[in-house]
């Protein structure tokens, strides 16, 4: 059996490569058409975000369009907040924003035990991917630092400074 060489994994180990692997940031958006078509078919945001089969498309649209390394998922960080029942909405001209947690009784309405349900579709999504993508390329999945998830969960938006 044959190995496949996933070149952005080598490139992580420091194994050079001609030519280099090439990844963009933001790799599924605004810029594609096709992306802005799939978009009109969620009720919003987070929609998109939580129903595999338009984030795994959303995922796939760069890959089918450009000749890239690495595909990276099409999710958000604030699924983090919205799967702890935290009120989470991308408002038009705004950007996210949340109900600020202000105090301990706010923290204790979080609901830890729901996350793991709350992700299944940003589970599903991640492993309908791992099949469908090129086996040569590689899967890129990202996360908040937790200064900033913990930032938009207090200040109910992003923070400034």
């Amino acid at each position: 059996m044959k190995t496949v060489t996933k070149f952005f994994l080598q490139a992580l180990k420091g194994v050079p490569s001609t030519p280099p692997p090439v990844w963009l940031m933001r790799q599924a958006g605004r810029y594609l058409p096709e992306y802005k078509e799939l978009r009109t078919k969620a009720k919003n945001f987070l929609d998109f975000c939580y129903t595999s089969e338009m984030a795994v498309e959303a995922t796939l649209q760069p890959l089918r369009r450009y000749n890239l390394d690495a595909a990276i998922l099409f999710c958000d960080i604030l699924v983090i907040p919205d799967a702890l029942g935290q009120s989470v909405a991308f408002k038009e001209g705004e950007g996210p924003v949340l109900e600020p947690i202000q105090n301990v009784e706010g923290l204790s309405k979080l609901e830890v035990d729901k996350v793991l349900d709350h992700l299944a579709p940003v589970f599903q999504t991640v492993s309908t991917l791992s099949q469908e993508i090129p086996e040569s390329t590689a899967l890129i999945g990202f996360a908040g630092a937790p200064w900033t998830v913990a930032v938009y969960m207090v200040e109910g938006r992003g923070g400034t400074d």
